[in-house]
């Protein structure tokens, strides 16, 4: 039943928005991704990575949108490539993914040693430090999508319109839905902003980027100690 859920959940994120919104699971990157297999080297992450925490999470941290550094190319939210393939020495693959070898999606010429996202960086190191074990906290997104500058491409980020962030609140409550876990995080306003729409109780926390990594990593810990 676990692996069915998990397949209904993918085929919910192929729903994503027009415009300037790349959906990393059911869309191709020409200009930077490896291949046309890159979508399906996504989804076949995504599913290793929520399998590993399925029944087991307690813990779930909600982000804005998904970034060009981060689960663009990794297909996991708040996961760089660098994280995935195991290039951060207090991180593992074995940390992430059940059953399967992570890989890049993106050209090597683009970033010989893959992308590395700052915030995913801090909050899997953070919770780790914090003694969680990996599988019992996932990551997710308000907006599960990319958006992207039109005017700057692919590799940008930007926030999500309000309708964006409309479009994106089904696949929150599927995925609240999936993960039923003892304390959720909103990281920022617009995760809180949509998580309240549900009427889902959250801690609010202040973002890691632009100089709240201190802040989040205070915040955070108070609510790692309420988990049993």
């Amino acid at each position: 039943m676990s692996a069915e859920a998990i397949d209904n959940f993918l085929r919910l994120l192929k729903k994503s928005p027009s415009g300037a919104v790349f959906n990393p699971w059911w869309q191709v990157d020409e200009e930077n991704d490896i291949g046309g297999n890159a979508p399906g080297i996504r989804r076949k992450q995504l599913r290793g990575y929520f399998r590993k925490r399925l029944g087991k999470a307690k813990l779930a941290i909600i982000g804005e949108a998904l970034g060009y550094r981060g689960g663009h190319f990794s297909g996991i939210p708040m996961t760089s490539e660098r994280i995935l393939l195991g290039r951060k020495t207090d991180i593992v693959p074995e940390h992430i993914l059940l059953g399967i070898k992570p890989r890049r999606t993106s050209q090597s010429r683009k970033c010989p040693d893959g992308f590395s996202e700052p915030t995913a960086t801090i909050v899997w190191s953070t919770l780790l430090r914090l003694g969680i074990a990996p599988e019992q906290f996932v990551l997710w997104n308000a907006f599960p999508w990319h958006s992207f500058d039109l005017r700057r491409g692919m590799l940008s980020n930007r926030t999500p319109t309000s309708s964006e962030q409309s479009a994106g609140t089904p696949v929150l409550k599927a995925f609240s839905d999936l993960f039923s876990c003892q304390q959720v995080v909103a990281l920022g306003r617009i995760a809180a902003a949509q998580l309240k729409e549900l009427e889902t109780y959250a801690h609010y926390v202040r973002h890691p980027a632009s100089g709240g990594a201190k802040l989040f990593r205070q915040q955070i810990a108070k609510i790692v100690v309420m988990l049993t």
